[in-house]
Order: C-alpha cells, then structure tokens, then sequence
C-alpha cells in the first residue's frame, strides 16, 4: 500500500442484540479519524463476494446460543463454509463478544470466522480480541486498545 493513499477497511458486523453492532461503529470511526475509508456492512447482507472488496477486513461478532454465529450471520457463515473461497489474498482482524458465564462457548462466534478466514487462506492482521460482558472495560473502549497497532501501523507511514 502507498503510504499516501487512504487504506480501506469493511467491517463486517454479526449481531443480535446490537452490541457488536456499537462496537464496529466504534472501531470504523477510529479507522476514519485515522484517514481510513471504512464501509461497515451487516452480515445479513454479505455474500462471499464481499471478499473481492479492495483493502481490510474486520469482522465484529458476537456468539449466541451454544457458540453459534448470531442469526443475521448465519447465511453468510454457511456460504463460506459450503463455497470455500480462495481467500489467500485477505487480511482481516476478529473482535468477539461473548460471555464467560458460557465458558465452553464463550466468543464462539468470532473464534468460528477466525478459524474459517485462516482456513480459506486468510491472514489475520492482529490477534483475534476475546471480549467478555462481565468485564469491567467495555466493549467499546477495548476495541481502540485492541485496533491500536493498525492504527499505529498507519500513523507511522508503514503500509504493506
């Protein structure tokens, strides 16, 4: 990437009850005031096409019922999986939301795109972050720690 040039990120949003949803708004404002172009999008409305966008990914999702991937991104889910894309040339991060109540389950949802991305060739750019309802940080300012080294990888001139 130019350093001169406005890097692009899509986030890609899975929600049910809305927090991820606050969360990626969060997270596509910080990539703005960082002079990024973000689209956000729900997963409702994603096809695996998606992956032909120019620049970045972000998926922002939380885990609903046993470990699953929330409604509104369950189609989307299922069409990687059945398609298996080449996605060799996409990088992308994973914030999760869950709750560690669920222990068995918790951030589920965002462990499963995480691990389909990986499979299908991506590269993940950051650590995939693991958000917990019962923190005492909220979900909104973890994410700007967690999106932190894209934002410096930024104001530092660095591309690739």
């Amino acid at each position: 990437m130019n350093p001169d040039s406005k890097p692009a990120y899509t986030i890609l949003v899975g929600t049910m009850t809305g927090t991820a949803e606050i969360v990626a708004q969060e997270i596509g404002y910080a990539l703005e005031q960082n002079g990024a172009a973000v689209t956000q999008i729900d997963m409702a409305d994603a096809t695996c096409a998606v992956f032909q966008r120019a620049g970045r990914f972000i998926i922002c999702t939380s885990t609903y019922g046993s470990g699953d991937v929330p409604d509104n991104a369950r189609d989307f889910y299922d069409a990687l999986m059945a398609r298996k894309p080449d996605l060799s040339q996409v990088q992308y991060a994973v914030f999760a939301l869950g709750d560690q109540c669920y222990r068995e389950t918790f951030c589920f949802g965002g462990k499963k795109f995480d691990a389909l991305l990986a499979s299908l060739g991506a590269t993940r750019l950051i650590p995939t972050f693991l958000q917990d309802a019962g923190s005492q940080i909220l979900p909104e300012e973890a994410c700007l720690e967690w999106l932190r080294p894209l934002l410096q990888e930024r104001a530092g001139g660095r591309g690739n």
